[in-house]
C-alpha cells in the first residue's frame, strides 16, 4: 500500500489543547506527515513556546489562543485562522480537563466546567469549523475520547460523563455530515505518560494497578497515538465514519 494514502501535505490541521501533553504530540505527528498545524490553548506562554519549538524543527506551525468553552472566541478565532492561514481540513478536538471527587461532593460549577470543555467544546469548535468543510465537501474531524467513554473509576464521574457523551457526539456528527464527504471519528486513549499523569505514574500503588490492569503491562507512550490520528486525518480513512478506536494496550478487552 502506498504511503501517499497517509500523506497530509497541503492540509491544514487544528488541534485544540495542544500546547503540551498528548495534543502537542499529536500536532507534531501530523506536522511530520506533512500538515500545516495550528496549535490552540488557553496558556499563551506555553502556546508560543510550543509553536516556536515546532517551527525550529522545520514544521509549519501557528498558534491561536482561545477557550473551547467560549463560543464567541471560537468563532472569532476560527474566522482569523481561515483568513490568515487557510481553510481547516482537519480538526482534532483534544482539549480537556478533569475534576476528581465523589459525585455526591462535586460542586455544580466544577461539573459544568468539565462538561463545557470536554463535551460542549468539541461541539462548538466543530460547528464553527464544519461550515467551510461543508462548502468544500471535504473534511476530517477527530475527537479525543477516552477509555472512560466506555468504563469508569471512582471519583471520575464528570469526566466519564463528558467522554461518554463525546463518543455519541462522534456518531451523531458522522451521521449528519457524511453526505458532505466529512468523516468524524475518535481516538480513545488509555493511560499514557504525560506531564499531567506523571504523578500517577510515580505513585507505586497506582502504577502497579495500571500494569496489572493493562494486558500490555505498561503505560502508553504518547507517540503511540500518532498513527491512529494520521489514519483518521488522511485519505486512508475515506470510508471510515463514526468509529472510536481505543488505544489502550488491550485494557478494555480484558476483565
Amino acid at each position: 500500500m502506498s504511503t501517499q494514502l497517509f500523506d497530509l501535505s497541503d492540509r491544514i490541521a487544528l488541534i485544540t489543547g495542544s500546547a503540551r501533553g498528548l495534543g502537542f504530540v499529536i500536532a507534531r505527528g501530523m506536522a511530520k506527515a506533512g500538515a500545516t498545524v495550528i496549535l490552540n490553548d488557553i496558556d499563551d506562554a506555553a502556546l508560543k513556546e510550543s509553536v516556536s519549538q515546532l517551527s525550529q524543527e522545520g514544521y509549519s506551525a501557528h498558534g491561536y489562543l482561545f477557550d473551547v468553552a467560549d463560543n464567541k472566541a471560537i468563532v472569532r478565532q476560527i474566522n482569523r485562522i481561515e483568513k490568515e492561514v487557510g481553510s481547516i481540513d482537519i480538526l482534532n478536538n483534544n482539549a480537556g480537563i478533569h475534576s476528581r471527587g465523589d459525585l455526591s461532593d462535586i460542586a455544580e460549577e466544577d461539573w459544568r466546567r468539565v462538561i463545557d470543555v470536554d463535551l460542549t467544546g468539541p461541539f462548538l469548535v466543530s460547528k464553527a469549523v464544519v461550515k467551510n468543510m461543508i462548502k468544500r465537501r471535504r473534511g476530517k474531524i477527530i475527537h479525543t475520547c477516552s477509555v472512560m467513554s466506555e468504563a469508569t473509576r471512582a471519583t471520575t464521574g464528570p469526566y466519564t460523563a463528558a467522554k461518554g457523551g463525546l463518543k455519541m457526539l462522534t456518531k451523531a456528527m458522522a451521521v449528519d455530515w457524511a453526505r458532505y464527504n466529512i468523516q468524524v471519528n475518535a481516538i480513545g486513549p488509555g493511560y499514557f505518560i504525560t506531564e499531567l499523569t506523571q504523578k500517577l505514574a510515580d505513585d507505586p500503588e497506582f502504577d502497579a494497578w495500571i500494569k496489572r490492569r493493562v494486558p500490555a503491562s505498561r503505560w502508553g507512550n504518547p507517540e503511540e497515538l500518532v498513527g491512529a490520528v494520521v489514519f483518521f486525518a488522511s485519505e486512508a480513512s475515506q470510508f471510515v465514519n463514526g468509529q472510536i478506536l481505543y488505544i489502550d494496550g488491550g485494557m478494555l478487552a480484558s476483565f
